[in-house]
């Protein structure tokens, strides 16, 4: 994806738009005079450090460490446009050490850098030295449509510092509107990379031996869910034995009453041609603001891949809603990234495969305190006994009769205002519209994916921060991850059901210290 300049509000415009969402001792007047504040910066989630963030670039393993790239733009409150590419290492992917701009903007004619792929040449096959971490990413010279193409960047120092390869692109455009965010992967049994590239309504595949030149060999076409960005391609191994591969897109599927975050088809790959095991796609998240999300490998201490697992990182934001945040008043900066979760191929009862997701599991060695409250009985409301805006909880809820039953989160003293999740009927939901959110249109505030109230029971896992919710459902299968703005004084939590009564067993809250 692009710049956010060129898809939503002047910078600085949107910061007075968002201290209506601060308490009134926290507006854009003590962020001028340097007053004491409270801070809305998540407490363990990835942000930004200052400034502006947007699309998470797929992360690579190197010495032993993953290298996030994300696009970065260091002048965002001061109203000027253009990304970078920024670094973050980890090798939990939990904490993470900032490490700088790695791939600058504006230092050649092509402008800024949009999202794109590295990509460890350990081959050398690009002739820059075995090792070598190359990056692929758009530009736009002339910031228009039909004038994005491929640039090339190399790195000799483990993927800190990259050096332009010339000022011209190695993929061109071919006059044709939306050409961006190459995606590339190595394929070991025919020897060469293969691109995959977000064009409009169409994913198309890319041949190099070289990663210098590239050859358009195939195209996957996909109308009725917006504008295809963010191309993603890996294959995966179930816990049947069933190998697939999966094509990912960000999408935005709301005129069709579908999500707005990342689009997947399960499927076969023969290096040339992706072919689907449906039309239709699936999706990885239900809620709004799951963006631009990449995937990755998961490896082991010693490197070696997880056939069967890998991780995924989205961008919690929603370009409808780019710039309403608090944070910027609060803490000089805009941009948050869903918990890193590791995504597994599951094969469902009626014999197709899907992807599920959990948080990272590394997330437990983070916990600094539990709370466990055991099996709850409910029937209505049931307030608990907890204050927080940053932690876990998990319950199982399991009932004889009832319309719908969940928990109400972030609530305020006086029970007006509060997060919903649960179930209702035939459908599972997150709801925001209880609290202060960035939807100004209050169009998008509740999300929904299916559910069988035939189960008479459910299973949540739900991550709350003090800007987002995360909520997984049984075994991942549906997620629902969306940005939202409690007060910072909106403390409480609730049970609840609706027409009977149900327990919620093996309550548990956690608190993470990262």
């Amino acid at each position: 994806m692009g710049d956010f300049t060129r898809r939503a509000l002047f910078a600085g415009s949107a910061v007075g738009a968002v201290g209506a969402l601060l308490p009134a001792t926290a507006g854009p007047a003590a962020a001028r005079t340097g007053r004491s504040r409270a801070s809305y910066r998540a407490a363990y989630h990835f942000t930004a450090p200052d400034q502006w963030k947007n699309d998470p670039q797929r992360p690579v393993w190197i010495d032993g460490e993953y290298h996030y790239y994300y696009l970065y733009n260091a002048d965002y409150l001061s109203g000027a446009i253009g990304t970078a590419w920024r670094l973050a290492t980890s090798t939990d992917l939990v904490s993470f050490t900032d490490r700088g701009v790695a791939v600058p903007k504006d230092t050649t004619p092509g402008g800024d850098v949009w999202s794109g792929s590295a990509v460890v040449d350990t081959e050398n096959t690009a002739g820059f030295g075995a090792g070598a971490v190359v990056v692929l990413a758009t530009m736009s010279p002339h910031d228009g449509a039909s004038d994005q193409a491929q640039y090339l960047y190399y790195s000799t120092d483990g993927g800190r510092t990259f050096t332009p390869h010339g000022t011209d692109p190695v993929l061109p455009n071919p006059g044709v509107r939306d050409f961006r965010d190459p995606k590339v992967i190595r394929d070991e049994e025919r020897g060469r990379w293969v691109l995959a590239l977000a064009e409009n309504d169409k994913v198309g595949f890319y041949h190099s031996a070289d990663l210098r030149t590239w050859t358009y060999v195939s195209g996957f076409v996909k109308n009725g869910i917006g504008v295809l960005e963010c191309p993603d391609l890996f294959r995966i191994r179930a816990g049947d034995g069933t190998v697939k591969w999966v094509l990912g897109v960000s999408a935005n599927g709301k005129g069709a009453g579908l999500p707005n975050t990342y689009a997947y088809w399960t499927g076969s790959f023969d290096g040339t041609d992706f072919t689907a095991d449906a039309a239709e796609p699936q999706w990885l998240d239900y809620g709004w603001d799951w963006y631009g999300a990449v995937t990755f490998d998961k490896r082991g201490t010693d490197g070696s891949v997880d056939e069967g697992t890998r991780y995924a990182i989205g961008w919690l934001n929603n370009w409808d809603y780019a710039h309403f945040t608090p944070t910027i008043d609060s803490d000089g900066l805009n941009g948050t990234d869903s918990i890193v979760r590791e995504i597994s191929l599951r094969r469902a009862a009626d014999g197709t495969y899907h992807l599920a997701s959990r948080p990272v599991m590394a997330l437990d060695r983070y916990v600094s305190r539990t709370v466990r409250l055991g099996d709850l009985e409910v029937a209505g409301t049931r307030v608990l006994d907890y204050r927080g805006t940053a932690y876990e909880l998990t319950c199982e809820i399991a009932w004889e009769q009832l319309t719908g039953a969940g928990v109400q989160l972030r609530r305020s003293p006086d029970g007006v205002r509060h997060i919903d999740a649960g179930v209702y009927r035939d459908y599972a939901f997150l709801n925001r519209r209880g609290t202060v959110s960035p939807d100004q249109s209050g169009r998008f505030q509740e999300s929904r994916s299916p559910f069988d109230p035939a189960r008479r029971t459910v299973r949540l896992r739900i991550l709350v921060d003090r800007t987002s919710v995360e909520l997984f459902l049984d075994d991942g299968r549906y997620t629902h991850s969306s940005a939202t703005f409690p007060y910072l004084v909106d403390t409480g939590l609730a049970l609840f059901t609706l027409d009977g009564a149900a327990v919620f067993r093996n309550t548990v809250i956690r608190e993470f210290r990262v």
